[in-house]
């Protein structure tokens, strides 16, 4: 049974954009988390505040039910995935932290991933309690901090590279859980029914230490140029895991980039590096084991260093996200899809992502999780981060009719 909702398309951009309007970049997440608060107490709601470390929380607001239905979590990261500080950003307006509209779409720093979706959730409470809507299990919105892809390396350290469910890992044990959780990443409208995890490996090339004067002749003692011979075996490999067939993943191949490379002294390049590092950020199907792929990737190292002997090749896994999964069946992934016909007229596509979620944390936590959201947002290169405003509300419209679906009403 559909039960009647709608959302204030007016009341929702305001949301979102008094949302934009506070900076929250990994690490500094706590303003955001204050103003969840604040919209946590117009509703109504019951909050918990998770001090997860200073400067950063969780804001945890519940919808308390009226007994005997399931409980379902809206989860939704604060953090943003750039500062908008960044000097090939500061000329884009919409990656700054100030909303505006234009041609319907809505502009602002996080607005797609994923302030937009937080938006969607409060509103998504006001409809029902518009409506007189009595649901019977609890409806919990969960705004975290830490998500962002990122993690504390070498002189990186710090809260704003504490990211990869950081906040969502806080949550889960402070009291954040529920039975399922709906999971409002930016999916152009899609269920996504699994996403793929993450590995990042250094490999290390070890050479010797030489003044430019002295290092005639040895040209093979340096280790940048050592690298580049091994960087040349490590792309064979690239090639054999992303077309094993072990690494696919309900159709979708693995991907492995090679993200950075650091060797040397800019301010002395009169010295020969004594090592250079690859770093490579390698994706791993949900259905592969973490401890799994760490043995396979450090095996391929073994391999290097057996292929090239005095180069002193090694390696280190510092970063394993596992992905997350979800069955066709689910009852949430049902909800979703009669909810979404209901609004948009066709029933959502289905898809399989390659970036992490929060999804990781919760589902090894014992919470099923589907992602679904709005659009990612055109990337406008003059604008920057956007999201079309009928698309937004239609979205909050359909997070409502997924809470009386699954929490039941009283």
């Amino acid at each position: 049974m559909s039960v009647p909702v709608s959302v204030d398309r007016e009341r929702l951009v305001d949301t979102a954009s008094r949302m934009i309007g506070v900076h929250s970049f990994t690490g500094d997440e706590e303003g955001m988390a204050r103003l969840m608060v604040e919209l946590y107490e117009e509703l109504g709601l019951r909050m918990q505040w998770q001090q997860v470390e200073d400067g950063r929380a969780n804001a945890l607001g519940v919808l308390e039910g009226a007994g005997g239905g399931p409980s379902l979590m809206l989860n939704g990261h604060m953090d943003t995935s750039y500062s908008g500080r960044e000097p090939w950003l500061r000329a884009v307006p919409g990656f700054q932290p100030e909303a505006f509209e234009r041609d319907g779409r809505l502009y602002g720093l996080g607005i797609s991933n994923m302030k937009g979706a937080l938006a969607c959730y409060v509103e998504a409470v006001r409809a029902l309690r518009h409506a007189g809507v009595r649901l019977r299990g609890d409806l919990l919105i969960a705004a975290v901090c830490g998500e962002i892809e990122k993690t504390q390396y070498g002189d990186a350290q710090g809260a704003e590279y504490r990211g990869y469910a950081a906040g969502t890992r806080h949550l889960v044990t402070h009291g954040g859980v529920a039975d399922m959780c709906l999971l409002g990443e930016p999916t152009e409208g899609k269920v996504v029914l699994g996403h793929f995890g993450a590995l990042w490996l250094r490999i290390r090339v070890h050479g010797n230490f030489v003044h430019t004067a002295f290092s005639e002749g040895r040209r093979g003692e340096n280790s940048i140029l050592r690298a580049a011979e091994v960087l040349e075996a490590v792309r064979d490999w690239i090639h054999g895991w992303e077309d094993d067939p072990a690494n696919a993943y309900r159709g979708a191949k693995p991907i492995v980039n090679v993200g950075a490379i650091e060797g040397g002294f800019g301010w002395r390049v009169s010295r020969t590096p004594h090592h250079t590092d690859l770093f490579l950020d390698v994706r791993v199907p949900p259905t592969k084991p973490m401890a799994t792929a760490r043995r396979e990737v450090l095996a391929m190292v073994r391999g290097l260093a057996e292929r090239f002997p005095g180069y002193g090749v090694e390696g280190e896994v510092y970063v394993t996200a596992p992905g997350a999964e979800i069955e066709e069946g689910h009852e949430l992934v049902r909800a979703i899809d009669e909810a979404h016909t209901e609004v948009f007229g066709t029933p959502p596509a289905r898809d399989v992502t390659r970036w992490f979620s929060d999804a990781s944390a919760l589902t090894r936590y014992g919470i099923p999780t589907v992602n679904y959201g709005t659009s990612t947002g055109l990337m406008d290169v003059e604008l920057g981060e956007n999201l079309e405003i009928e698309g937004l509300a239609k979205t909050a419209e359909t997070y409502a009719r997924v809470a009386t679906k699954v929490c039941g009403v009283a």
